[in-house]
């Protein structure tokens, strides 16, 4: 996977984001607003937007996805009560994550979320020997799954426009918030701690929300 990539990001100047880790710098009170390239689900106009930054190869993030996002869609965002935002952060491998950012992109955006979903589900998968020796093999099947055959797989995790997009958002969102680590949560532009890690911390942000107060 390492070997398939390092001539990619070498070429598009994306190599020592991948290797130096990501430069994110202290912001303001002021969040990124929701713009065309965020991938989101829920009404445009709901009365509370939920922002994630996340990766597909954070394990807390995976938690995260395991445990408290099909509550969070059972009772939030399919009955059109939240928006949920995912912004792409990369961790550890990051080129595995930048592949697993690519990928989901390609697959289309009736397919993001379920590209998303079954990436953070094959982490054990993938990474399970220690090593990322199983994580190409894994990903080419759950691009498979959606429809994109070896060939455009192989294009698309190593596509240099793809890379460098990711690069870019990582540098605004890096200056225009306090993100430090995966996953990160904000409620209507401001900075949410989870105290319980269950839909109970956001049970109990969202409830005054949604009344209006």
């Amino acid at each position: 996977m390492q070997t398939l990539l390092h001539k990619v990001l070498k070429a598009t100047g994306v190599a020592a984001l991948m290797g130096a880790g990501l430069l994110l710098a202290s912001c303001g009170d002021k969040i990124a607003p929701v713009g065309e390239g965020d991938m989101s689900l829920g009404p445009d106009n709901a009365k509370v937007t939920l922002i994630e930054y996340a990766s597909v190869t954070c394990a807390h993030c995976a938690e995260f996805n395991k445990d408290v996002m099909p509550e969070l869609m059972a009772k939030y965002i399919t009955p059109g009560k939240i928006r949920y935002v995912y912004r792409e952060f990369l961790t550890e491998p990051r080129d595995v994550s930048a592949a697993g950012i690519l990928l989901a992109r390609c697959s289309g955006k009736a397919n993001y979320f379920k590209v998303n979903d079954a990436l953070m589900k094959a982490q054990g998968e993938m990474f399970g020997d220690g090593t990322t020796t199983n994580a190409l093999p894994v990903m080419l099947r759950i691009a498979k799954s959606v429809g994109i055959d070896e060939k455009n797989f192989n294009k698309c995790i190593t596509d240099p426009q793809g890379l460098l997009r990711i690069q870019d958002n990582v540098d605004k969102y890096g200056k225009e918030n306090d993100v430090t680590g995966t996953p990160t949560f904000f409620i209507n532009g401001k900075k949410f701690e989870r105290k319980t890690g269950t839909i109970a911390d956001f049970d109990e942000a969202f409830a005054p929300l949604l009344a209006g107060k």
